[in-house]
């Protein structure tokens, strides 16, 4: 008798481990910047704006923003380790990333459960989607809100 179901669960796909792997199983954990990603962080609604432009300019996928509820409710924005260096950056901008004598660390919330006061604005979608570094510094300058 065959008990196994050949029916497909489509409800939640699973995501791909190689996307996950740097992303916490629960709660939050810290990650070193420069490893797998360097992080922008703008603080408040001019990092929220900021994350809904990205968006549009993406069509819905502009790579991982994770957001902070409390406190200066930073957004921070996952860009490819190494890209935000040699770059004039607005004074209201905080690069987090490695270098001689400093290190960064990205505060990462699992996927699901209890994560607050941080969440994923974006999740990941793919293991090499991040976002955009050249679009994220086009998307600062284009209404002049970020400073």
């Amino acid at each position: 008798m065959n008990t196994q179901s050949d029916e497909l669960n489509l409800a939640e796909p699973a995501l791909d481990p190689e996307i996950t792997a740097w992303i916490p199983d629960a709660d939050i954990q810290l990650r070193k910047a420069g490893v797998q990603f360097d992080a922008i962080r703008v603080d408040g609604d001019e990092g929220r704006a900021l994350a809904d432009r990205l968006a549009r300019l993406t069509g819905g996928d502009p790579g991982p923003v994770i957001e902070q509820a409390n406190g200066r409710r930073a957004v921070y924005f996952l860009v490819p380790a190494g890209s935000t260096a040699h770059r004039a950056w607005p004074d209201a901008v905080t690069r987090l990333t490695m270098g001689p004598n400093h290190i960064s660390y990205v505060p990462i919330p699992a996927l699901d459960g209890t994560t607050w006061p941080l969440s994923w604005r974006h999740a990941p979608t793919s293991p090499c989607r991040l976002v955009h570094t050249l679009l994220l510094r086009t998307a600062l300058h284009c209404d002049g809100s970020v400073s």
